[in-house]
């Protein structure tokens, strides 16, 4: 199974060659898809929104079948939504705030390690 780490307050992810990020935002992950733009971004105090927290585990690479599937499934199965930004070398799994404790549950039910 996997390691997983409890995803720090503010991280930037890099692999894009050939391009940049704005320097003047503070935003974490840019998803674009023909109906818009998806944005992940750190909450302030003052956010109202639905806050979600997540999970990074060990880089695995490209190359490496169904580890996105390990971690989305017990959640799945749990009842606990997830929001998935993937990177060049692992999975960013994102959830509701006030699921973070049934997530972890669940987790660490499925055989992974999950530190917070």
């Amino acid at each position: 199974m996997q390691r997983l780490h409890n995803v720090p307050g503010q991280f930037l992810v890099e692999h894009l060659p050939q391009s940049t990020f704005p320097e003047d935002d503070d935003w974490v992950a840019l998803i674009r898809a023909p109906e818009g733009l998806t944005v992940v971004r750190e909450a302030s105090p003052f956010t109202e929104a639905e806050r979600w927290v997540g999970f990074y585990g060990e880089p695995d690479g490209l190359d490496v079948p169904g580890t996105l599937a390990a971690l989305v499934q017990p959640l799945a199965d749990a009842g606990v939504p997830v929001f998935v930004v993937s990177t060049y070398h692992a999975d960013l799994v994102l959830v509701p705030e006030h699921r973070l404790k049934d997530a972890t549950e669940a987790l660490r039910g499925a055989g992974h390690q999950v530190e917070l």
